[in-house]
């Protein structure tokens, strides 16, 4: 069944590969605790009130851990939109080769 054409459907498979490849290294990323990406750590900003230093990591910590899996997630959720594209880039290529 025919849902996009095929331009469409190609544009689909780069992005998704795409997306795939950055979340997941992104993901890589925030597990090994990468410095680079603590901006984006959420409950931990300028106005946070933290007790002590643990109490600092354990944000940091937890926030590290939920951002690497919602990268994962959101890598998963792209290569559905990869499968679908690719079905859809085999069903358009498919029906110009029988025209």
């Amino acid at each position: 069944m025919k849902v996009c054409g095929p331009k469409l459907s190609l544009c689909g498979l780069i992005i998704s590969v795409w997306g795939i490849f950055q979340l997941v290294l992104m993901g890589i990323f925030y597990k090994i605790r990468s410095v680079a990406l603590s901006e984006d750590l959420p409950g931990v900003d300028e106005e946070a009130k933290f007790t002590d230093m643990n109490d600092f990591l354990r944000h940091a910590d937890d926030g590290y851990d939920m951002n690497a899996y919602n990268c994962w997630i959101a890598a998963g959720l792209y290569v559905i939109t990869l499968l679908v594209s690719g079905h859809q880039f085999y069903v358009n290529s498919r029906s110009t080769m029988s025209v």
